[in-house]
């Protein structure tokens, strides 16, 4: 018996390595937790001993496992039931709908418990996409729930859509004025509508009930059971800290440090998850950054391949679709948005992020900057520059998140220093019509260039920035070769879309080169981890229509079967 024999072979398939040359082998061999062979299927048989498991893959494609490196894992599983409502699409369509999940919650909650949900969209409310000027309104919650707190949040998280009763709860009414960096929607007569955008979600989420450190571990040990159903082994966890205790159910709050770290002594974390510290929050300040960073410092886990923290994530500025990106041009209707960061001009605001990037690069941090308008992404990416120069790090490896309206010049300067861009190519898919109403077709066709952020050099990631979309890398996938809208089926920009292989690296080895762990997984080659992911049909021989419909029927964490269909 041969004690160095393979404990998993995987034969007579598409085995898409991901490697530099793009290769595609027959057969792959796992032992233990490693890859130890790559190729021809008769040279891996050749491998196998008396307890080695075969399965034969039937021509089915092998990928490496799945990196989703822009998943918030905790607030996912805790703004999902049983912790909140679903309220969006498909499951409601239309305000009524929404009114009437709550008013069952309501029923069947306890006098004066809050109500909590998640994901509704104004571009597929019906009584919305009838009147443009149309909005949710805190009287439309009121007539079904007037003795309930209620908070429902939009499907960006950027803005909160609550009651009467919550407004009272939080005491907000005419005088109250929004924090730094958000925006109190109100009626002609002054009174709040019921609608918080950005850093104003927090004087509602302060108030909400948080979940103990036990149903957050909950959460993340379901979110990982399902990731695996996926195809999904890594994910970045894009913001834990001070700096989101006031985030939806604490969703990115420091106790899901706590949690994560204690799934992982019990080891019962099978997930390699990545972790940004969040010491400010959004609206934040310099100040708070430097406090945030004293009270977290970069906390240690036993085992940094399945739990590591590498990186400091910064607020700059909103999303398109609230109006609430800093852009050059103005939106349709007017305005520009602008920086969420603190300060009374728009120059300050410059300053204080400035100074917000080079206290956490000199710190000795990746910074993750979640920026979407080209004027606010100009002023990151020259703020990266700036601190580079001041103190130069050889390999920082920062990146913009979300980028959606990146410029040309912003993705040369991301390039040239090793940089990345984090892009969401299911959001794309899922808003695009709404956009032309916001910034007109020309420039919603621009948004998220994958193409051209591709064409530049800088490291290009995509990733479905969960719960905002679900965490399906076949849709992403599908929408970067497609470019097509999730409403209408037109093409959005078709000259941005890329091919598969550029496509599969967003998910799989450029991920994890945002992870600093390109040495070891990522791609299918032996000495790497043996994290895999085998699909139900051959990848290769697919039309790009088709890609939504491939299943995963194994995921393999670990050298461990983890899943299997």
């Amino acid at each position: 018996m041969r004690d160095d024999a393979p404990s998993l072979l995987l034969t007579g398939g598409q085995v898409i390595t991901v490697d530099g040359a793009f290769t595609v082998a027959e057969a792959v061999a796992v032992r233990g937790d490693e890859i130890v062979a790559v190729g021809s299927d008769g040279d891996v048989r050749a491998l196998a001993g008396p307890s080695t498991r075969v399965v034969d893959l039937r021509g089915r494609s092998v990928l490496p496992g799945i990196n989703d490196s822009h998943l918030h894992g905790a607030a996912y599983g805790l703004t999902r039931p049983p912790f909140a409502l679903d309220v969006g699409h498909p499951t409601v369509s239309s305000i009524a709908g929404i009114a009437d999940s709550v008013r069952r919650a309501a029923r069947a909650a306890r006098p004066g418990d809050w109500i909590i949900g998640l994901g509704w969209d104004t571009g597929y409310l019906t009584e919305c996409r009838a009147d443009a000027r149309r909005l949710p309104h805190r009287h439309d919650l009121d007539a079904v729930a007037p003795k309930h707190p209620v908070c429902l949040t939009d499907f960006s998280s950027h803005m909160v859509w609550v009651n009467s009763a919550a407004l009272r709860r939080c005491g907000i009414g005419r005088e109250t004025t929004a924090v730094a960096g958000g925006i109190i929607d109100r009626d002609a007569d002054g009174e709040p509508t019921g609608i918080l955008r950005e850093a104003a979600q927090r004087l509602v989420q302060a108030f909400l009930p948080s979940p103990t450190v036990s149903q957050r571990r909950e959460a993340i040990a379901g979110v990982v059971r399902e990731l695996h159903t996926r195809g999904i082994t890594s994910y970045t966890e894009p913001g834990l800290g001070p700096g989101g205790s006031s985030a939806l159910l604490g969703g990115l709050a420091t106790e899901n440090w706590t949690a994560y770290a204690e799934l992982a002594a019990a080891g019962a974390l099978d997930a390699r998850v990545t972790v940004l510290l969040l010491p400010a929050p959004m609206g934040g300040s310099a100040a708070d950054l430097r406090a945030g960073l004293e009270q977290l410092r970069r906390p240690r886990t036993a085992d940094p391949r399945r739990l590591n923290a590498v990186g400091v994530k910064i607020f700059a500025d909103g999303v398109p679709p609230n109006r609430t990106a800093w852009m050059n041009e103005p939106y349709t209707g007017g305005g520009h948005g602008a920086l969420c960061v603190h300060g009374a001009t728009p120059e300050l605001q410059v300053e204080e992020l400035r100074e917000m990037v080079r206290i956490a690069h000199e710190a000795g941090f990746q910074l993750g900057v979640h920026v979407t308008g080209d004027r606010a992404i100009d002023t990151v990416v020259d703020a990266f520059v700036a601190a580079q120069r001041a103190a130069p790090r050889p390999d920082a490896r920062h990146y913009v998140i979300h980028g959606d309206f990146i410029s040309a010049a912003s993705l040369a300067g991301l390039a040239a220093h090793g940089w990345g861009v984090n892009m969401n190519p299911a959001i794309k898919w899922t808003i695009s019509d709404l956009m032309d109403d916001v910034v007109g077709a020309e420039r919603s066709a621009r948004q998220w260039p994958v193409r051209t952020a591709f064409d530049s050099g800088a490291t290009v990631c995509a990733s479905s920035d969960a719960p905002i979309t679900e965490p399906d890398w076949r849709q992403g996938v599908a929408a970067m070769l497609l470019r097509e809208s999730k409403a209408s089926g037109r093409p959005s920009g078709p000259e941005q879309c890329v091919g598969l292989e550029e496509a599969l690296r967003a998910y799989t080895v450029n991920a994890a080169r945002q992870d600093f762990a390109e040495t070891w997984k990522g791609s299918i080659e032996p000495g790497k981890v043996a994290d895999l992911c085998v699909l139900d049909r051959p990848l290769l021989d697919l039309d790009a229509h088709d890609i939504t419909e491939v299943r995963v029927d194994m995921t393999v964490f670990d050298g461990r079967v983890v899943h299997e269909r």
